[in-house]
């Protein structure tokens, strides 16, 4: 019923009341009241009673007042602003406006244009131009006439052209001319007037020829002069005076000047393109050979040039001078003796000659071979030099010798290698250099750019490098110089190749590694490998990189060198040269990354122990391989002093590793000092390494108790002596660069106490515990984000308002569009009724 009754009353209401303005009488039940559940003392309400739509429509009726109305203005510039003086100031008068008015206009034409001209006067003007101007008289006349009176008409002229026709222009009656001539026309004035016009155009045209002709005269003439007039009379004071010396800033602009430009050069080549020049002066290399190895001519594979019929064949050239001399002896001609003389010497020229060509072509293999190796060994780049060294190679050879001396010279061009055995066929017999150049030119021949089976042929012949190697390794004597030089041929291979190089290495190192387990597992220990092996492991180490945390070759192969320095006992002199190998080779290997390497240190304990007296209590525990007493406990220790005093520190030959044992016993106490030197020389580099760790006083505590008893004995070389002192110096300097890991420190946790949590209570409704500034603080920050949400609601409210008008214009632009088509179509139809009415009565008709 309550509902009822209010709908009732709102149908009642007039609808003039829902205006925007403000109602004097309004509907209570309208009235929307605020209540509240309880009161809260000090808290003030707003809008306790009032209209829902008052308000709001306030709101609109603003909005319409300026929001709309610059809306509706937005695209309009046709504003007129007043800008004179005080004409929106309501205190002054019109008087006083006028007159401020007037003094700004005389100050704005009186004020001077430079405030340093003292003479500037007022400026006068008549129809806007300046009288000063105007005094000027600066009248322009076009004219195309040449005449000095520029600008100035004749008479005759203005009245022949714009004469007559007026009163004031009235034309003279034509007077009768002198002995009773007639007068002229006006045809024969203006043909007078332009025959005149030409006379005097060809007589200007005369005196500038005239005027032209004496200038060049007068030029000749001074050209003449001026070689005379620019000699000037030298000063008597100039003579002695010495020109001066330039200093270095003129000397360096000079040479700059002078300095040549830079020349464009060529682009640089790829190395596809570098590899097919190689390939392609290395095949016309072994032509060559192959030619002079025949005896075959440089001329005999050329064409036969074509001889002209007129040829009288007089381009030849004697060899010798055939002429004889004519002598009379005893009143006979002496010819016998001639030809003997002459046989005889022609004998001796012939064996000279032999001689000679065959030193020539001995100097000649010689020259050519070592100018092979040093082409080769040149980089890529110079493709140039292939026709100087064929034109050389042809010129030194002779063509009786060439043959011999190119069968016994290098091939240029190899093919590749199937197998083991064919590259040892290549290589076997020949010097290290000729090796190098063999491989480096199957490299060449057979690079990967060239054709597509080329890579599979290199990747073999890395493989077959690699056992290669090997096999010189275990020969006798080993040709440690020949694998230094074919390392760099590896290295190269494998930057090439890396995968296949590594896959090879690892087979190797995979194949020794098992032997050696299958050693042990056998008899429970095992010896050191051979010298290839090690050289492999040494090979590893220099064409992949050792610092890696992991690494496919390099992790096996340390894996490998702490097995042999743990499993395989010194029983010999060997053995401690192999093993003293290994540990050099295990410190390439770890200098890089700074790794701790237990089996090192024990093992330089061990050969320090095995060269020292043994005693009862050494101080520390010797581990496996290496044992406190045994038949090789003292393998090492030099009793006699004359071999001491005979010895000279030099480096440990590798050759010993694999050669029959010494034959004297002079040369093994040699061989027991020098690896004692090198494992010296280990232990320093130890000291230097590690000599930042924590625990580095631990680790090598060992090594300074057997250090200081080696030095006790006194029965070493001076040499080793100090090096003893060094290294124990070294030891006592080194301080701890690197702090022990620790258990981070935190406080301890407290017992559990009975004593009771005081909370202090908090007041509601109240900003607790603040001073009066952040009280300030927090109002300002209070009142700032209620006026920021209050100015994103009033924006919000404008862009509705906004969207609501633009939504009023298009429906009244389609109302209105609409409403025009279809006044357009009843239009239409209206005329299309009365054109078929008048259709239908012309046809009745």
């Amino acid at each position: 019923m309550g509902k009822a009754r209010a709908a009732g009353a709102r149908t009642k209401t007039p609808a003039g009341a829902r205006g925007g303005g403000a109602r004097p009488n309004p509907n209570p039940f309208e009235v929307k009241v605020n209540r509240q559940k309880f009161q809260v003392l000090g808290r003030k309400t707003r809008h306790d009673v009032g209209l829902p739509g008052v308000s709001r429509a306030r709101a609109i009726q603003k909005r319409c007042q300026t929001l709309l109305k610059e809306y509706k203005d937005r695209d309009k510039s046709n504003v007129f602003v007043d800008k004179r003086f005080g004409e929106y100031n309501s205190n002054i008068s019109l008087e006083e406006k006028m007159l401020k008015r007037f003094a700004l206009e005389q100050q704005r034409q009186h004020e001077k244009k430079n405030i340093y001209n003292l003479n500037e006067d007022e400026e006068l003007t008549h129809y806007g131009q300046s009288l000063a101007d105007i005094e000027k008289h600066h009248d322009i006349v076009d004219s195309d006439s040449d005449t000095e009176e520029r600008g100035a008409l004749s008479a005759e002229l203005t009245a022949a052209h714009f004469g007559g026709g007026g009163p004031l222009h009235e034309k003279p009656t034509p007077a009768p001319g002198k002995d009773g001539e007639r007068p002229r026309s006006r045809k024969e004035l203006i043909e007078e007037l332009i025959a005149k016009s030409k006379q005097e155009k060809r007589e200007r045209q005369a005196q500038r020829e005239d005027a032209l002709e004496l200038t060049e005269k007068l030029d000749q003439d001074w050209r003449e002069i001026q070689a005379l007039l620019a000699r000037r009379a030298p000063k008597p004071g100039n003579r002695d005076q010495e020109r001066p010396t330039p200093d270095a800033y003129d000397v360096t602009v000079r040479e700059l000047g002078f300095e040549m430009k830079a020349q464009p050069s060529n682009r640089m080549k790829t190395e596809e393109e570098l590899a097919k020049e190689e390939q392609e002066r290395l095949k016309n290399l072994e032509a060559d050979r192959l030619r002079r190895m025949r005896g075959k001519d440089e001329d005999e594979d050329t064409k036969p040039k074509h001889t002209s019929a007129d040829d009288l064949s007089d381009g030849f050239i004697l060899d010798q001078d055939d002429r004889r001399l004519l002598s009379y002896k005893d009143g006979r001609m002496s010819i016998e003796e001639e030809q003997s003389g002459e046989a005889s010497d022609r004998e001796g020229a012939e064996d000279e000659g032999e001689d000679a060509g065959e030193g020539d072509a001995e100097d000649s293999s010689g020259s050519e071979g070592h100018a092979d190796l040093d082409s080769d060994g040149e980089s890529a780049g110079e493709s140039e030099r292939p026709g100087e060294e064929q034109r050389r190679a042809s010129g030194h050879a002779s063509p009786g010798g060439g043959g011999g001396a190119a069968s016994t010279e290098l091939p240029y061009v190899f093919a590749a290698p199937e197998s083991c055995e064919d590259l040892k066929a290549l290589l076997s017999g020949r010097p290290t250099e000729e090796q190098l150049l063999v491989l480096e030119r199957i490299q060449k021949c057979h690079h990967p750019s060239l054709a597509v089976g080329n890579r599979a042929k290199l990747e073999k012949l890395f493989g077959f490098l690699l056992e290669y190697v090997g096999e010189l390794a275990t020969d006798e004597p080993p040709a440690l110089g020949t694998i230094d030089k074919l390392v760099v041929q590896l290295y190269d291979l494998c930057q090439m190749f890396p995968e296949s190089a590594s896959s090879c290495m690892k087979f190797v190192l995979r194949d020794a590694m098992h032997e050696m387990e299958g050693v042990v597992e056998a008899r429970g220990r095992a010896r050191f490998p051979g010298l290839d092996v090690l050289i492999y492991l040494k090979i590893a180490g220099m064409l992949f990189p050792t610092s890696d945390f992991r690494h496919p070759v390099v992790t096996p192969a340390l894996v490998c060198l702490s097995q042999l320095l743990t499993k395989c006992p010194v029983l010999s002199l060997q053995d401690a040269v192999k093993g003293l190998f290994v540990c050099c080779v295990f410190l390439d290997y770890v200098s890089l990354s700074g790794r701790l390497v237990p089996e090192l240190i024990n093992f330089l304990v061990g050969i320090l122990y095995i060269a020292a007296p043994n005693s009862q209590s050494p101080g520390y525990t010797l581990v496996h391989p290496f044992r406190a007493l045994g038949k090789n406990s003292e393998l090492l220790l030099v009793s006699d002093e004359r071999d001491v005093a005979t010895w000279q520190r030099r480096h440990l030959a590798l050759h010993w590793a694999s050669g029959p044992p010494a034959r004297t016993e002079t040369e093994a106490n040699h061989i027991r000092l020098s690896c004692l030197a090198v494992c010296l020389a280990l232990v320093k580099r130890c000291v230097h390494m590690y000599g930042g760790l924590p625990s580095f006083h631990d680790i090598v505590r060992p090594l300074r108790a057997l250090l200081t008893e080696h030095l006790a004995s006194r029965s070493h070389p001076r040499e080793l002596q100090e090096l003893i002192r060094a290294t124990l110096t070294d030891m006592e300097t080194q301080e701890e660069r690197c702090q022990p890991l620790i258990c981070e420190k935190s406080r301890p946790v407290p017992l559990k106490l009975f004593t009771p949590r005081l909370v202090k209570v908090l007041e509601f409704g109240r900003k607790q515990g603040s001073s009066r500034e952040e009280q300030e603080r927090k109002r300002l920050m209070h009142k700032h984000r209620r006026e920021f949400k209050g100015a994103v609601r009033e924006i919000r409210k404008d862009n509705q308002f906004l969207a609501r008008m633009q939504l009023a214009e298009a429906m009244e632009r389609d109302a209105e569009r609409k409403r025009k088509v279809k006044q357009l179509f009843n239009s239409l139809a209206t005329q299309e009724g009365e054109w078929k009415a008048l259709k239908r009565k012309k046809l009745k008709k």
